[in-house]
Order: structure tokens, then sequence, then C-alpha cells
């Protein structure tokens, strides 16, 4: 039987649904933003008319109005977004229980089961986006192929409110001509280095032997390679499967610019606070510690080491943090966001030989996080704080845990 695969879009979700609130946005150009008093102030999503002005998402505020001076920046609520997700996903499951979410706003959706009903897979992609209009009064683009690479680089390529598919004798039309960083996972660094091998399009990647690109990334590059010729075959999951923890991270906007290392410092504690607490919730050790380090020219790069024992432990990930922060960043330009992450999971709890009066030491500081995380469930993150974190009152009011919202988003399982 042949995969027909939805890639469902929202079209300016957070902008769409505040516009249903505030029919006086409808004319003007709009963006949602993160808080801008605490500066968490990057451009989340815009609608149509601020679109015009070139204003991409994750740029911070003060350059998309250089871009665009009258324009309304809002504070992102949630909650609210949420909720129409939530009813979103309830339309696509009167049609398939295949549907996966890939963020708050987009979701695939496998329908090789019941598109026969219809006239084609088109008129039910249609009867979807209509009905998501009727009802919610949002827009959608919906991309169809059989794999859900494609299906997405499709919606990708549609219009507002429209449909385009990528089947099987339309690849190389299609997605061959395509720019190589329109490639899901595709990211700067990746695209400059493909790029600086004379790899530019999608068919260039398509059409580079495998062995070249597995020595180039490893096994990223055998993915790379699948991806391009739409070989990957992967399920669309059934909703609300829970897939496997594979990491737990959190990254934070910083309240300002970062210029020295003890700065620095204060946030990767704060965040591997958050990522060590979360990691003990589940009863996981993680091995392997990832950093990402964003400059105030919004660049990013991210790197990682192992640890020599699996750890749950904030002073553990914090030394290790620190050390590829100090071993990759020099500081040519001031760090605007930074990010933690654990992964490499197991649920056994290391066990390593130590000396009497190290082991002692280790029990202590076990105790001692558990005492925190107890202390905080009850009473709040500020009630116990780190000394170091308190160093500096503009960055030490940030609380990740239950200040950042995380959405679902999922590829390999």
């Amino acid at each position: 039987m042949n995969r027909i695969i939805l890639h469902s879009d929202l079209n300016c979700f957070y902008a769409s649904v505040e516009m249903l609130y505030h029919p006086e946005y409808k004319n003007i150009p709009i963006a949602v933003c993160g808080d801008i008093e605490e500066r968490h102030g990057i451009i989340l999503t815009k609608n149509q008319l601020a679109k015009k002005y070139c204003i991409k998402t994750g740029e911070a505020i003060w350059q998309a109005k250089i871009k665009c001076p009258n324009l309304v920046c809002i504070k992102a609520n949630f909650p609210l977004y949420l909720r129409y997700s939530k009813a979103v996903k309830k339309i696509y499951l009167d049609y398939t229980d295949h549907v996966e979410s890939f963020g708050i706003d987009e979701a695939w959706l496998d329908i090789s089961d019941c598109h026969y009903l219809y006239p084609s897979p088109i008129d039910l992609a249609n009867i979807i986006k209509e009905r998501i209009k009727f009802e919610l009064g949002l827009t959608v683009s919906i991309g169809i192929s059989y794999n859900k690479i494609f299906a997405k680089l499709a919606s990708d390529a549609a219009d507002t409110d429209n449909i385009f598919t990528i089947f099987k004798e339309e690849r190389e039309s299609k997605v061959f001509p395509l720019p190589i960083q329109n490639l899901l996972f595709v990211g700067y660094s990746n695209a400059k280095k493909l790029k600086s091998f004379g790899i530019y399009t999608i068919g260039d990647l398509a059409n580079t032997p495998l062995s070249i690109l597995e020595r180039m990334f490893g096994k990223v590059g055998i993915t790379l390679h699948s991806f391009a010729n739409g070989t990957e075959m992967s399920d669309v999951s059934l909703f609300n499967t829970a897939p496997s923890l594979k990491s737990i991270g959190n990254s934070t906007t910083c309240p300002k610019d970062l210029t020295t290392l003890e700065e620095v410092k204060i946030i990767i504690t704060i965040l591997s606070e958050s990522v060590c607490a979360r990691a003990r919730e589940q009863g996981f050790f993680g091995r392997t510690i990832t950093i990402s380090i964003r400059d105030n020219s919004l660049v990013t790069i991210t790197r990682q080491m192992q640890c020599e024992v699996p750890t749950d432990c904030t002073d553990v990930v914090v030394e290790y943090a620190l050390t590829l922060f100090k071993k990759h960043y020099t500081f040519s330009k001031p760090v605007r966001s930074l990010g933690v992450r654990l992964s490499q999971f197991t649920n056994i709890e290391p066990s390593n030989q130590t000396s009497f009066f190290e082991q002692k030491k280790d029990v202590t500081r076990k105790q001692l996080e558990l005492a925190i995380d107890e202390i905080r469930n009850r009473f709040g993150h500020y009630y116990v704080q780190r000394g170091c974190v308190l160093q500096d009152d503009d960055l030490n009011r940030l609380n990740p845990k239950s200040d950042h919202v995380i959405f679902p988003e999922s590829f390999f399982k």
C-alpha cells in the first residue's frame, strides 16, 4: 500500500491567534515575542504584514524594529496557544489516529488508511484545511508526500492557506533544485560546511556518494543522505504516544548580554540545576553534556563531551559545561543566550572506585541536591539558591524550570 503523509503547518500561528482576539491587529505589522521586560526579546512569530519587512523568527526585537519602526510587539500567551493547538489536533483525529506533533503548530498525519474514502488525498487535505479555518479561524499550509521529510518540505513550499504535493515522481523536479538549508536538520553550520564542498542544493546532496558524507559528518551524513533521496520512511506515531526520553535540556535568552566568564557561570549553573532536577525526577543519569552558545549577532554554536561516569549532579554538569565553554568560546562577541543538555541516559546508578573521602563527598552532595529539590518543590525555586548565583541581581531572577514552556518536538524515535 502506498503511504500518504500530510504535514500541517499553522500559518503565523501565535500572531494569528492574537488577531482573533484583537481585530485591531489585522491591518498592522505585529510580532509575538518573548518577555520584553525580562529581555527574552526575540521574535517568536509575526503576521504577514510584518513578513514584508523581512523580519525573521529568532532575531532580537531591536533588530526587527530597525526594519519596521511601527512594529507592534505582543507578549506571548502560551496557555492560549496551547488551547488552540489542542483544538486543531482534535480535528486531525477525526481522520486518523496517527498524528505526530512537531512543535506546537506543526504535525504529521498518516492518512494511508483513510484517503481512499475521498476522491483524492488533496481533497482530504482541503477538507481538513477548510475545517480549521471555519471552526477555529486559523489558516494552515499542508504538504502531501510519501514520507515525513518530503511532506514537511512540501508544507514549507506551500503558500499561506494552500496545499503542495511532492509525490515520488515529483522528487527530482520539486525537491532537488531546493537550497540545501531547506532540508530538515540542515542548520547554519552544516549548510556552511556542505557548501564548502560544493553541495548547494538538495539534489547535490542526494547525488553525493554516501561514503563521502559519512566521512564528513559521521552518522549524521548517513541521515542527511537518506533525507535528500527520500528514502527515510519512519512511521508517524500514534497520537499521544510518549517517545523514549533521549535528552533533557534547557536554554534561555539571558537578561543581559554576557561578557565575562563569571556571568556565564551563573547562567550555566541555573540551567544545569534545572536539567539535573528533571533528570533526578526521571531517575536518569546522563553521560553526554552539550552546551549551545548564541552570540548577540544570533550565530549559534553547539559543543558536547562525555563524562567519565553518568551523572545527575549539578556540580558535575556545571564543571563540564564550563570546560566546553572555555575551550570553544573567546568572547569575540557578547553572549546572548545559553543552553545546557544532558543525554545518553541510563537508569542504573553508576558506581566507581573512589577513595573513602571522595565517596563520602559524593554521598553528601547527592543528599544536598535531593534536599534542595524537596525545598523548591514545597516552597518555590527562589527559597534556596547557590551562592555564585546571588552575585548578580540581574541574572539571578531566572527560574528556567517553571518559567519556560517546553513544547513537543520529536523526529528520531
